[in-house]
């Protein structure tokens, strides 16, 4: 595909050919309005500008790259292939034996756009405002408009048809930071830019504070950081005043790092070693910040540690009452070698003296 790129641009350009044998294919260039003049390019040239690679299989497969444009490298590039076993001999007409398709490549004067240096954020307080500038001083056509991108996504309400753009943070935080750029577009070129890092030192707002598990289990602790650029992540272990660094060559902790993310994950873990403070630690050229979490490792008996104690409060229990039981007032027990002796109630003493009454009334 013929482009239109800027000096300082990257180009690349892909050449598919199917052929049976499968074809030997090069790559040849000429500058504009000079087709007759093609010169061969291979990889290295151009002050080792030029990448060529290739891919043989049922197919041939090459690119052809070029990286930090100039104005000289405008023309016309080709890409030919062929499989005729002559293609090489220069007594046959290259014109019969070679195939051909071709890509125009202008290179147009980057524009020159004037724009603010780093910002580092300092995280001082009162927090001031930051303003980020850019001013479109030379370009090869009038612009169109100009907008804000931050990591690569377009900032809302930010487009506008002026040469001189500007985008105003009114609390940085450490979130605020990142590659900003400024872009100009173009009727019939392509969209110019400038960058502006905004630098902070990290901050990681989340991770674990605690973790609870049972020991043979599987633990994952993690960190997240906001702050520009990444930082570097390392993990250690806190085990009361020792402080011991972390890698993957134990076979049970594992790193796993992501940009502003970080996990350690431990494996198969042991009541007696594992439990401890681990700390995660992250660093960028601005300044480091670490956060720790606290592991702990439970036998595998604590689930049944409830019911134990259940179980042991109802022995204690049973314990009490038998032993009060054994403990009474021997003369509340009826023994069992006494005999059983009827005792005489006041009603049969009544009735005797009723039998007297009645006699000495006669």
């Amino acid at each position: 595909m013929s482009e239109t790129k800027l000096t300082g641009d990257t180009f690349e350009l892909y050449c598919d050919v199917v052929g049976n044998p499968t074809p030997e294919i090069q790559w040849w260039y000429a500058e504009i309005n000079r087709a007759d003049s093609f010169k061969q390019l291979w990889n290295g040239a151009r002050k080792r500008r030029v990448s060529i690679t290739m891919a043989y299989g049922a197919n041939g497969v090459s690119v052809l790259g070029i990286t930090r444009l100039t104005l000289e490298d405008s023309g016309t590039y080709e890409c030919r292939a062929s499989n005729d076993p002559k293609r090489n001999d220069l007594r046959q007409n290259p014109a019969t034996t070679w195939i051909r398709a071709q890509a125009t490549i202008s290179v147009l004067q980057k524009p020159k756009i004037n724009a603010t240096d780093q910002i580092v954020l300092t995280g001082e307080s009162p927090v001031k405002p930051v303003t980020l500038q850019c001013n479109l001083t030379t370009a090869h056509t009038p612009h169109r408009e100009s907008f804000w991108v931050k990591n690569g996504l377009e900032i809302a309400n930010t487009r506008t048809e002026l040469k001189h753009t500007s985008h105003r943070i009114v609390k940085p935080r450490a979130d605020d930071s990142g590659e900003y750029m400024c872009v100009y577009t173009f009727d019939m070129a392509p969209n110019a830019n400038a960058t502006i890092e905004v630098k902070a030192k990290p901050a990681i707002h989340g991770h674990k504070r605690s973790e609870n598990k049972n020991e043979g289990e599987n633990a994952m602790l993690y960190c997240k950081s906001v702050g520009y650029p990444h930082p570097t992540w390392t993990w250690g272990k806190m085990d009361g005043t020792s402080y011991t660094d972390i890698d993957n060559s134990t076979g049970r902790f594992f790193i796993t790092i992501r940009d502003n993310y970080t996990e350690l994950n431990i494996l198969n873990l042991d009541i007696t070693t594992d439990p401890a403070v681990y700390q995660c630690n992250a660093t960028s050229v601005i300044g480091n910040t670490a956060e720790t979490t606290i592991l702990r490792v439970r036998s595998n008996l604590a689930p049944l540690w409830p019911f134990l104690g259940v179980l042991a409060e109802i022995i204690i229990l049973v314990v009490i009452i038998v032993v009060y039981e054994r403990r009474k007032n021997p003369d509340d027990i009826i023994e069992d070698d006494e005999p059983a002796v009827p005792m005489k109630t006041n009603s049969t003493n009544n009735h005797k003296d009723k039998n007297i009454r009645q006699r000495n009334a006669k």
